[in-house]
């Protein structure tokens, strides 16, 4: 029986990890849940799970890491806030099953460094779907690593043809059902920009070895190319609790999970080049990534204020990006990388992104 601690158990990492628990009683018991603010909705997990410790918000959450005894701690936290967190599950030597990609990205070393052999089990699907293909090889034996991403809502529009998209339009992801930030980030392939960062730190390949290829029909969740030319995929249809069961219960798989390919049904699948020049977020992502210290968590915290702007009609489609490259290009980093200097830092890019919104 493998205890789990669940925080950000009412978003929908959380809500599809207790669907996964559910189905598996004999294999997981649920120790601990957290919320954003959903009270109410935490309390009726917490009585249907019979689950003693909760926490409301990211301190809270955090302190809650150190006071419960688990197996797991499942971070399905939105944002930034997520570090502490995770930084605590690190600490505490319990398996981080890792769907709070900020934290990762936006910690950087202070995350790496605490982190051991095996300890991270990332939680995103092309992530996990990476870490199951390298299960055919051995490290040295990898040539690269291939992202894919579905290429979003606007995918084949050049970049004059994406000057007036709406945020209605911008929100509307032909294959998963996200948050705003998110679902925007997909849209504009931020996410896949973080995404690669994230790949870097979780399996220490270097940047010129991670590619991001565009797959509309999100059946292959990522891909990894051996030395002898062998290139090893996942594949199953688009549902998260594959992914989440994994973190939850890795190295082992749970039955049941999710439905397979139906493979008595004719289809295509189809891979296409990312285009660098109508999306540049992957390109200035893997600068960012290369830069290293707090330039990851500026790049994230000037895009997040970006994509509030969008939505609130104060900036453009085609300025979310162009905000986030003038903030990064602007940023001094800080002589050490501390919690305090990454908050610092985070404070700083909201505030000229917030400037530089202004002056558009």
């Amino acid at each position: 029986m493998r205890r789990v601690l669940i925080l950000g158990s009412t978003g929908s990492i959380g809500t599809q990890a207790l669907d996964v628990i559910r189905a598996n009683p004999q294999r997981f018991e649920v120790v601990g849940l957290s919320a954003g603010s959903q009270r109410e909705a935490l309390a009726a997990q917490a009585a249907e799970f019979g689950v003693e410790y909760t926490a409301l918000g990211a301190a809270e959450a955090e302190q809650l890491v150190h006071d419960v005894e688990a197996d797991v701690v499942l971070n399905g936290i939105t944002g930034s806030v997520g570090l502490g967190p995770t930084l605590a599950a690190l600490a505490a030597g319990r398996t981080l099953a890792l769907a709070n990609k900020e934290s990762l990205i936006v910690g950087g070393d202070l995350v790496t460094a605490l982190a051991g052999p095996g300890q991270i089990v990332p939680v995103d699907s092309e992530h996990s779907a990476i870490a199951q293909a390298l299960r055919a090889g051995q490290q040295g034996e990898v040539r690269r690593l291939v992202l894919t991403a579905s290429g979003g809502p606007f995918r084949g529009r050049t970049r004059a043809e994406l000057a007036d998209v709406t945020p209605a339009q911008a929100l509307a992801h032909p294959t998963w059902d996200m948050g705003r930030v998110v679902t925007t980030n997909s849209s504009t392939l931020v996410n896949k920009g973080l995404e690669v960062i994230e790949a870097h730190l979780l399996f220490g390949v270097p940047y010129d070895e991670i590619d991001v290829v565009v797959h509309p029909q999100s059946i292959v969740h990522s891909m990894v190319e051996f030395v002898d030319g062998s290139t090893i995929a996942q594949a199953s249809p688009p549902d998260m609790r594959l992914p989440i069961s994994l973190g939850l219960g890795w190295p082992n798989r749970v039955g049941g999970v999710g439905r397979p390919l139906d493979w008595t049904v004719a289809s295509s699948w189809t891979f296409e080049p990312l285009d660098d020049e109508a999306f540049p977020a992957v390109r200035l992502a893997k600068r960012v990534g290369r830069a290293g210290g707090t330039y990851p968590a500026v790049f994230n915290a000037a895009n997040e204020q970006a994509v509030d702007a969008f939505h609130e009609g104060r900036l453009s489609y085609l300025g979310i990006l162009d905000t986030v490259d003038r903030v990064v290009d602007a940023h001094e980093p800080p002589d050490a990388l501390t919690r305090e200097s990454l908050a610092a830092a985070e404070e700083w890019a909201r505030a000229a992104a917030d400037r530089a919104i202004a002056a558009t």
